[in-house]
């Protein structure tokens, strides 16, 4: 059975001198893994090589999900076609390498979300444009929490995940002092899957600490984009954390996102 879609490469590993296993992140079908016989040839059906964040149509055959589908067409195999401007700069680089892992850890083989695929195909986009390191980041930070949405683990941040009031938790206004004597002390808790306040905090001792800027930020997402980028790197040092507790292990490429 023949079976077309649109799909960005997420993973490509080379299988034998010729041929190579690729991961996709489709469109309709979500994750497939794919064998392409003969890719690494100079005159290949592919065009050479599939590289990471090769993206177009797809035609592959699938007779059972159980075992590698074989990847038959692929549109645009060379390069990286709209994204070649993310290998301009190494952070650009490293950041769609990360999301690219987690968008591969994260999901289930054959379990489409349209608007993940969406999502990622707008941040690749994006981080071609050349961003600097601050915009980046906060394009990194907003695809992981579409990531969380997406599928269905979006964390708490608008209220205390664990007594509810958002009272409790006292988000400020962005040009609130964060070094007054009454800010109060709000964490971030995976267990709980989101922001804690100060009265339920002792219960989590996975808890992290949050300064009001990042909270504030996390609590209004519109705000990231113009956050300083030590904030930035809070908060992307607590997703790190977050998507370490869920996968079980820290992520590989996460060692290259918060260098100085």
């Amino acid at each position: 059975m023949l079976t077309k879609d649109f799909a960005i490469c997420i993973r490509a590993i080379d299988y034998s001198e010729t041929s190579q296993i690729v991961i996709f992140f489709t469109k309709s079908n979500g994750k497939i893994s794919a064998i392409a016989k003969g890719s690494k040839r100079p005159k290949s059906a592919f065009g050479g090589p599939i590289e990471i964040f090769s993206h177009g149509g797809i035609v592959f055959t699938d007779s059972s999900r159980e075992k590698l589908a074989t990847l038959t067409e692929l549109e645009s195999a060379s390069g990286t076609g709209d994204f070649t401007g993310v290998g301009v700069d190494l952070f650009v680089l490293n950041c769609c390498y990360f999301a690219a892992e987690l968008l591969n850890k994260m999901t289930h083989d054959y379990d489409p979300h349209p608007e993940l695929f969406d999502s990622f195909l707008q941040f690749l986009q994006n981080a071609a444009e050349k961003k600097n390191k601050n915009q980046m980041l906060a394009l990194l930070i907003l695809f992981q929490l579409s990531l969380l949405k997406e599928i269905g683990l979006q964390p708490v941040l608008d209220c205390c995940a664990n007594c509810k009031k958002s009272g409790r938790v006292g988000l400020a206004p962005p040009s609130f002092n964060p070094a007054g004597p009454d800010v109060p002390e709000i964490y971030f808790s995976s267990t709980v899957n989101g922001i804690i306040c100060r009265d339920c905090e002792a219960s989590f001792p996975d808890k992290i600490r949050l300064s009001q800027t990042a909270a504030n930020c996390l609590g209004n997402l519109k705000i990231i984009a113009e956050a300083k980028e030590k904030t930035l790197k809070e908060i992307e040092k607590v997703l790190i954390g977050h998507f370490t507790e869920l996968l079980g292990h820290r992520p590989k490429m996460a060692k290259h996102i918060l260098k100085p």
